[in-house]
This record gives C-alpha cells, structure tokens and sequence, in this order.
C-alpha cells in the first residue's frame, strides 16, 4: 500500500527537476552534451519522475474528500474546463512561447483571440485544469498532483518570461507589452481586445472538452462535464 507522502514526493521530483533542467542546468548540460542529447536528458527524466508520479498516485489510498462538492461547483467547473480547452487549443497555432528549433519565434501583429487573454494559454489552460480537479476531486493525493501542476504551470511561465526576455530582448519585450501574464489583464488595462478567436480554438477547443469529459465515465468510473447532466 502506497501513501499520499509517496505522491508529494513524486509530485516534488517531477516539478523540482524540471525546473532545475530548465533553467540553472541547461545552459551546462547544452554546452556538455550539445542540444539534443539535452532533449533526451530532459525527456528522459520527465518520464522516469511521471511514472513515479502516476504509480505513487494509483497506489495512495483515497482519503475523505475535504470538501462536498454539489451540481453549483460541478456547474462552474464545466464552464472553466470549457475555457481551458480553447486555451490549449488556440495556443497550438502562432504561439510565440512554443519551441521553435533554434528558429526565430514568428510573433504575430496583435495580440488576438487566446493571446489576447494571456500570452501564456497553454500554461493557463494546465493551471485551471489543476485548479478544476482539485475544486470537484478533493481528496489528498488529487490535491498534490494538480498542485503540482498547477505550480509547474504558473512558475514555468513566468520563469519563461524571464528566459524570452534574456534571449530575445528586442522581441519579447514588445510581445510582453501587447499581453498579459494574468488572464485579461492586458484587455483591462486596454492593451488588448477580446475577439478573433480561430476556428482550432473555439471548435477544436469544443471537441476537446467534450471529448476529454466524457473519457472519465470509462476510465475514472464517472461522469464529468455536461455528460453528468446527460
């Protein structure tokens, strides 16, 4: 029988390692081992501390949920879920933030649709799927993992505004004006609008939501999103 101080162990070397390669560790291991032997460092280490992650989660016991959780917060994290999805979908396409190969990042004119909200969506999208988990599943191994992923969320966008900064100071800056780091922030403060969202944000972000709700009823054992209401 596992325990939830496997999880946060886990949960620690999987955040923690990340971040140690991402940021103090990789320009050393770059210059030791070159570009690609980095990758598969980096890749490498990520699966091993996942793996651990999910086989100390399995093995947890599932304690008493903290909280009750009633159709009200289940309403509003349908909603939020929804959100997410088209984040994570609109970043996908001409997102400065994405790996680009050595190649200079293609930065659009205006900050529109999903980056209008933030400049970060994929990571927004991480985070409130963390902070949605936690909100309806609230048991003590859930809590650290989505935790967990909330912080490497958050943390890692902001430390990768630091990176961006440093690496292409004549860019990003510009970039950092026309968004926001925090969720409509830059529309509050006038510097961006809401609107222009693609058709891989808004459908693609649909079918994702529905898709991924409706895979809990087989592989959790019950029904999340709309389909609880179905």
């Amino acid at each position: 029988m596992g325990s939830t101080n496997a999880v946060a162990a886990a949960a620690i070397a999987f955040v923690g390692s990340h971040f140690v390669l991402s940021h103090p560790l990789r320009k050393r291991l770059v210059a030791a081992i070159g570009e690609v032997g980095f990758l598969g460092v980096y890749s490498l280490v990520a699966f091993l501390t996942l793996g651990w992650l999910i086989v100390a989660y399995r093995k947890a016991p599932l304690t008493e949920s903290l909280w009750p959780v009633g159709n009200g917060l289940w309403a509003i994290v349908t909603v939020l879920m929804l959100i997410a999805s088209i984040l994570l979908m609109g970043s996908l396409i001409r997102n400065p933030a994405l790996p680009t190969g050595g190649r200079p990042s293609a930065f659009p004119d205006a900050a529109l649709g999903v980056y209008a909200v933030t400049r970060h969506p994929m990571m927004w999208s991480f985070a409130l799927w963390g902070l949605c988990h936690i909100a309806v599943f609230p048991v003590t191994k859930n809590i650290i993992v989505a935790t967990a992923i909330v912080l490497l969320a958050l943390v890692g966008a902001a430390l990768q505004d630091r990176k961006k900064e440093q690496l292409q100071p004549d860019l990003w800056p510009v970039w950092e004006s026309k968004t926001s780091y925090l969720p409509f922030a830059a529309i509050a403060a006038g510097r961006a609008r809401l609107g222009g969202f693609g058709l891989h944000a808004l459908l693609g972000g649909l079918v994702v939501w529905l898709v991924a709700t409706w895979a809990h009823i087989p592989f959790a054992g019950w029904a999340a999103g709309i389909w609880r209401w179905l």
